[in-house]
């Protein structure tokens, strides 16, 4: 279409049949003689005219009719606005100020023709008009406005796929981020279904850890680390800490009793397990995945203690990673009150005197002391987080 639309303007024909409606042109000038004259001209070279002998008849026309393509404005009409006036307005207006203007002037002052382009104007035509230069004009500025009308509507229809697909990558990220959030939430409960005792176990560890994460985010240790962000990584990584428990046989998962010491060593290994896991699926993905990393972390490094004594790596302090050792705090305080085959459930009482005990040798000091402050808050996840058939002694 714009390449026939620019080649019949080329070859000096007005934009018509087959390839487009004929060009609209406005005429507006109060001497019916040089507004006869001029639209005799271009209609008979096949534009469509529509006359006007008023600036405010013009404006109106612009607001009720189809746009025209062109308007050839006098400046000086006796009977309103004057044409400077009828340009700025149209110029000033969004739905109108792509229309070429043509001033049509009986003067021939620099000044004026400097004051017509600076509104807008794209050419300046003496009285007596000559039909061959307006001819030539008109052509030529049909075809600027055809290629201008292209590439504005060229340059919208990129900004509306640039918006499309923007969205449409939003849409697939934000897809891919519940489908990530889904499988780890579905690997995690696959690990726990192994061991039936453990209820809701992971739900909870996920709001003692969001709790105390929150709790610590202005602490000078930690403020630089826990930023939104991070903390909402920790929530959703938590439910990975025992996925390698899949590792561990059932005779030792589910020994009705305390493991000997093979036994336990066995265990041990689900940390090890579980971060090779998700190294494995990491490596296969061929890109980062912070929250991968970050349940990789705890999977390996929650049953560390802070004065080095804990597994598998025997990390103390510092170097034990943030996110395990909120998990540590999380993960025994929720085992103690919970029920399990080979011990009672303890009361809330009794599990903050066994993790209060810990402090400084268990567990970090300053989490210990979030999690003193937090007890009311840890009770009621507990409470709210309680299956029916599951024994929390959390009152």
């Amino acid at each position: 279409m714009m390449g026939t639309i620019i080649e019949q303007l080329s070859a000096g024909a007005p934009v018509s049949g087959d390839a487009a409606p004929s060009a609209r042109i406005l005429i507006v000038d109060d001497d019916p003689v040089v507004a006869g004259m001029l639209g005799v001209t271009l209609a008979a070279a096949g534009y469509a005219i529509t006359e006007t002998n008023s600036g405010e008849e013009a404006l109106a026309l612009l607001n009720k009719e189809a746009l025209p393509d062109m308007v050839f404005l006098d400046i000086e009409m006796g009977n309103g606005i004057d044409g400077f006036e009828v340009c700025r307005q149209i110029k000033a207006d969004p739905a109108t100020q792509r229309i070429p203007v043509i001033f049509l002037t009986a003067k021939n002052e620099l000044a004026d023709e400097q004051r017509g382009f600076a509104l807008g104007a794209v050419d300046y035509i003496t009285k007596p008009i000559s039909a061959l230069i307006v001819l030539a004009r008109v052509r030529t500025h049909l075809l600027l406005k055809a290629a201008a009308d292209f590439l504005h509507d060229r340059n919208a229809y990129l900004e509306q796929e640039v918006q499309r697909r923007t969205e449409e990558a939003l849409r697939r990220t934000e897809e891919l981020r519940i489908s990530q959030e889904v499988t780890m939430v579905a690997l995690a409960t696959l690990a726990e279904t192994r061991d039936n005792e453990t209820g809701n176990h992971i739900v909870r560890t996920q709001h003692y850890m969001r709790a105390l994460a929150r709790h610590l985010r202005h602490h000078p240790r930690f403020s630089a680390v826990l930023d939104d962000q991070f903390v909402d990584r920790l929530f959703k990584a938590a439910p990975l800490h025992d996925i390698g428990k899949v590792g561990i046989p059932d005779r030792i998962l589910l020994k009705p009793g305390r493991l000997d010491t093979e036994e336990f060593e066995i265990m041990k290994t689900h940390t090890t397990l579980g971060r090779d896991a998700i190294e494995t699926a990491l490596q296969r993905s061929g890109v980062r995945v912070p929250l991968l990393e970050t349940a990789m972390e705890i999977a390996l490094s929650h049953q560390e203690k802070w004065d080095g004594s804990g597994y598998p790596e025997g990390l103390a302090g510092d170097a034990i990673p943030l996110s395990a050792r909120l998990m540590a705090v999380a993960d025994v305080y929720d085992a103690l009150i919970s029920l399990r085959v080979y011990k009672a459930a303890m009361t809330h009482e009794q599990a903050a005197a066994i993790i209060i005990a810990g402090r400084g040798q268990h567990f970090d000091p300053d989490i210990t002391d979030a999690f003193i402050a937090l007890q009311p808050e840890f009770r009621a996840i507990a409470s709210r987080f309680a299956e029916k058939d599951e024994q929390l002694e959390i009152l």
